[in-house]
Order: structure tokens, then sequence, then C-alpha cells
């Protein structure tokens, strides 16, 4: 713990300030994430929504420090080891993520990186991952690319699933815009009669009016 503490304080003050807001259960996570061979126990039985908190923190430091390191003077071995670390700590995210925020940073991340291989594991896992409502708040996304990757993952939900999500006033807008794409893009038939209803219900409301 203390050589993987010391690690954490050569990248610098916020790297070691996030490291330091780690629960014990959530270094252990990480330091068991940094031995060979990590993807076979990436994330770990203490990985709950809080660790996946801070953890998104970790490596939105690390990746900032990253991005700072020429200027800032890491050497090459610093700053080889500070990337497997910040690998390291997106593979626990990707492995355990539950969360928009969290697959929202992956895809930044990914973006940012032209690593597009990459950028289409995290989009090919978002449907089986994030729960649809989870996939609307990543719709709201402030970056375009991401918000559209899950607009194309809403619309390969189920229509039906769709229209749950009509009656919340929050996600309503993102399940109607999935279901048009599931009419427009897929011809899907019950989607666009769906669609139409709702037209139909719409214009006779205003026709009331």
């Amino acid at each position: 713990m203390e050589k993987t503490s010391k690690r954490f304080e050569e990248f610098g003050g916020r790297v070691a300030s996030a490291w330091e807001g780690l629960r014990p259960t959530t270094r252990t996570i990480i330091e068991r994430a940094l031995q060979p061979a990590p993807a076979s126990h990436a994330g770990g039985a203490n990985y709950d929504a809080r660790s996946e908190m801070e953890l998104s923190r970790l490596l939105e430091a690390l990746d900032e420090r990253a991005r700072e390191a020429g200027a800032l003077r890491l050497n090459a071995e610093q700053s080889r080891e500070l990337v497997r670390v910040a690998d390291a700590c997106a593979l626990v995210l990707y492995t355990g993520g539950r969360s928009a925020e969290v697959f929202g940073q992956l895809l930044e991340r990914a973006l940012l990186a032209r690593d597009y291989a990459r950028v289409d594991r995290v989009a090919d896992t978002l449907s089986t991952r994030l729960a649809p409502s989870e996939i609307c708040e990543m719709a709201r996304n402030q970056n375009p690319a991401v918000r559209a990757i899950a607009h194309e993952a809403l619309a390969q939900k189920p229509p039906s699933v769709l229209v749950e999500l009509l009656g919340d006033p929050v996600d309503a807008e993102e399940a109607r815009e999935a279901l048009e794409i599931q009419a427009d893009d897929y011809e899907s038939e019950e989607a666009r009669w769906i669609v139409n209803t709702l037209e139909r219900v719409e214009d006779d409301a205003s026709d009331g009016d």
C-alpha cells in the first residue's frame, strides 16, 4: 500500500488528493487491477456505486495529469506508468460501471484518443449494461458524439421499453427520438404506429385548444 501511495504522490497534487480520497476497499480494487493480467479481476467483489464515483474522480485526475505531463516534467518512465494506471482505472470502470456519467467519461476519453475500436467496444456495452433511463441521461450529454452514441443505443431497445419511458417527463424526449429512429431508419412498423399515434394525439390536443 505504501509503495502504491508513493506512486500516486509522484503524479502530482490532484492525483494524490484523489488517491487519498479513496476508501481502503476502493484502493484495493485499483491495486488488484495494476497486477499482471488485470482483466481477470478488474472490478472485484467490493466494487459498488461509491467506488464507481471515487474511481471516476481518480481517472479524471489521472487523465488531466497525462495531458499536462509534457509541460509539468514527468520523466518518460513516470509518464508510461501514469498512462498504465489510468488505463487500469478505466478498465475497472468499463468492467463494473453502471452509470451514465462513467460511460460518458469512458466514451469521451476514447474519442479524445481517437481510439475508435475502444469507442465501439464501450458503445456496444451500453445496451446490456445501463438501464434505459441511464442511456437517456447519456443522450443529454454535452458532447454531441456521446449523445449520438446514446441515441443509437436507445434505438436498439424494444419499442415497448421506449413506450414506458414516454411517461417520464425527463426521458420522454429521448425515448420519442429513439422511436423515430426505429420508424425512419430501421423501418419498424411497431415504432411507426407508435409515432403516428403520438402525432394524432398531439394534433387532437392542439385542435381542442
